[in-house]
């Protein structure tokens, strides 16, 4: 938290939001599905590629406000294979974009000692762009500090896919298909996510309803937050918003609050006379 103070103009509105933050209630894992850059642009009669341009400083400010608060992993979804099916065009600008971030930011990235990794079936992207990544990829390896991962061509069903296959080739390599068994743990070990903590916080920008095919396995018990706020127009405000309203959920994984338990232990006696034979 200290480091993000340091970079925030006292009795600002950002400076305000931090100093509400409970640091010991961070999320481990923040994963944000950027939407709304197509939108952002249309709005003002412009190319939907000047909304992705105009999405590329939010990207800075949320890795660095991340890093600041010394959050453990931030995933970004940046591409899905569905994508793919945009305007030739489109994607082409994206991927120029992509290598325009990385070679901008791969400074700032070492700076931060942010680790970058990236998931997805990355073989399919075109070699000039899976060359610049995997550079950068090398480049911040060692570093030990937040670890930014990028989803790109990435699908969470595919993901899936992909995991499950590397099992049976495992097995099949070792002669134990027979005895094969498939299980969590299994499956958690063989995610491209595998060594990373399951995400906390899940955000989506836009105000779409919809998980997009994004980390189906990962975000089984992740907080959901949905800000009609634009991609471009995301600001390092709407991320303590996000944070603060993640600290106010009751996070129970299926289970019962602490105080909920121990209503419930009070009032057993009670509901057993009530529901008379039948509860016995």
């Amino acid at each position: 938290m200290k480091a993000l103070f340091e970079v925030l103009k006292p009795a600002s509105k950002d400076w305000i939001l931090a100093s509400s933050i409970d640091p010991a209630r961070l999320p481990a894992h923040i994963a944000i599905i950027m939407d709304g850059n197509g939108r952002w642009a249309r709005r003002r009669n412009l190319p939907r590629v000047a909304g992705h341009k105009a999405g590329m400083d939010p990207v800075r400010t949320a890795i660095e406000t991340c890093a600041r608060l010394e959050i453990q992993a931030l995933t970004l979804y940046a591409f899905s294979t569905e994508n793919w099916k945009r305007p030739r065009t489109e994607v082409d600008m994206l991927w120029r974009l992509l290598r325009v971030y990385l070679t901008r930011e791969l400074p700032d990235l070492m700076r931060q000692r942010i680790r970058l990794t990236s998931i997805g079936r990355l073989d399919q992207l075109p070699d000039p762009v899976r060359e610049e990544l995997e550079n950068a990829i090398q480049a911040t390896a060692h570093n030990r500090g937040m670890r930014l991962n990028v989803a790109i061509n990435y699908s969470g069903r595919a993901e899936l896919v992909d995991a499950v296959n590397a099992i049976v080739e495992e097995a099949r390599v070792k002669g134990r298909l027979d005895d094969l068994r498939i299980d969590e743990e299994a499956i958690s070990a063989h995610l491209y996510t595998a060594g990373l903590p399951d995400p906390d916080l899940l955000i989506r920008t836009s105000g779409e309803m919809r998980i997009s095919n994004f980390l189906l396995w990962q975000i089984a018990y992740a907080e959901l937050y949905v800000t009609d706020t634009l991609w471009p127009d995301f600001r390092r405000a709407d991320l303590l918003h996000a944070i603060l309203d993640y600290q106010k959920r009751d996070r129970r994984f299926g289970g019962l609050s602490f105080q909920k338990e121990a209503s419930a232990a009070t009032s057993e006696s009670e509901w057993i006379e009530t529901a008379g034979p039948l509860a016995r």
